[in-house]
């Protein structure tokens, strides 16, 4: 029940109405009995610094952010914590009494899906397809947490070259033509192959990175962070060739979730959030 005392959260991005973070946020704070609410907030990019200053007038205790909001966000709060500094983006703000502090949860989201399946990532010959925002937050993971090598394949590696100034710093990082021997030779060390592109989305559910499962070890864990469909053809590919396989269902609730911990202190139940998650997916489809 909303009543005076009912804290608020949500979601901003242009557009909006897509986004299943009131599903997930909702029901987790209904099932830990806390006196939250989450909303959409549809917010024009012309009005993002009027919205950030009307939900702190408004005493929101915080909020998700979304395309296209991510990066010009950072310049409208008081702090950015090192994850999203270093990525470039935040999708979390936090209003501490009128301070506002920005955060990228996408890190957590991540890396906790390996972690739940005893994936060492310390030491990890990585290999990632795709360079775009979403590749940030995938690529500072693994780095931050000690992967051995970062092998990113594109299609266009003079676009890319910037992450290479990025991220050199805290690591390993190799940016190459995804179809060049150099990438063939990446893929046959490769311990975790990550699809960051959108390709495989629905609904086109039969696009896939260009890989050649000859290279990859038998051992390398795939990873995609699409989540529509739960299953995409770069997944169904290497489950029916014997590699374990996480999809991004677990990377967006791991996000939700982190996010929920730092407004409300506590542990939601992610379970929960995955759960709400693919009901909400399969009423879409």
């Amino acid at each position: 029940m909303i009543t005076g005392t009912t804290k608020n959260l949500g979601v901003m991005g242009w557009p909006i109405v897509h986004s299943l973070s009131p599903v997930l946020q909702n029901a987790a704070l209904a099932q830990a009995g806390l006196d939250y609410v989450y909303l959409s907030l549809p917010v024009r990019p012309d009005h993002l610094s009027t919205a950030v200053a009307g939900l702190k007038a408004l005493q929101f205790r915080g909020w998700n952010v979304t395309i296209p909001h991510k990066t010009t966000i950072m310049s409208l709060l008081d702090d950015v914590d090192e994850d999203a500094r270093i990525i470039g983006a935040v999708n979390t703000v936090v209003n501490d009494s009128g301070r506002l502090s920005g955060y990228n949860t996408d890190v957590t989201g991540f890396v906790q899906a390996l972690q739940h399946r005893s994936f060492l990532l310390d030491g990890c010959r990585a290999v990632l397809f795709g360079a775009g925002g979403a590749a940030r937050a995938v690529i500072w993971g693994l780095l931050k947490s000690g992967a051995a090598s970062v092998c990113i394949g594109v299609r266009n590696p003079d676009k890319a070259s910037a992450l290479e100034t990025v991220f050199r710093p805290y690591g390993s990082i190799e940016i190459l033509h995804w179809e060049t021997e150099s990438f063939q030779s990446a893929l046959r060390e490769a311990d975790l192959l990550v699809n960051t592109t959108p390709l495989g989305m629905t609904p086109h559910t039969e696009a896939m990175p260009p890989v050649n499962w000859e290279q990859v070890p038998a051992h390398a864990l795939i990873y995609d962070i699409i989540y529509t469909p739960a299953e995409t053809r770069f997944l169904r590919e290497a489950r029916l060739r014997g590699h374990v396989t996480i999809n991004g269902e677990e990377m967006l609730a791991g996000q939700g979730a982190a996010a929920f911990e730092k407004w409300t202190g506590v542990c939601p139940d992610t379970a929960l959030m995955r759960r709400k998650l693919r009901e909400a997916l399969s009423q879409q489809d």
